[in-house]
């Protein structure tokens, strides 16, 4: 086998090579920052709308627009953090 055929076969390897462990770490640290981003807001806006909905008899015209309102707060914030993994240097 010549070098021409062997530098196909490798698999790319950054500079700053990480472990595996590192990796699966990140992944999982990066789960929970989602989850956070999505189910607070999801939470906090979806029982004030329906406490709000009870106080006033509107029925699900709170409730709707908490989740609408938590639905956007929740993709600003996973796209800024989205953003933010991107533009970061290694």
């Amino acid at each position: 086998m010549n070098d021409r055929q062997s530098s196909r076969t490798s698999p790319v390897v950054s500079s700053h090579p990480r472990s595996i462990r590192q990796d699966l770490l990140l992944a999982v640290r990066l789960a929970w920052n989602f989850g956070y981003i999505i189910a607070i807001p999801a939470v906090l806006f979806g029982f004030g709308g329906a406490y709000v909905d009870r106080l006033w008899g509107t029925s699900p015209l709170f409730i709707l627009i908490g989740f609408a309102c938590a639905l956007a707060l929740s993709s600003l914030g996973i796209w800024r953090m989205v953003k933010e993994i991107v533009n970061k240097p290694e």
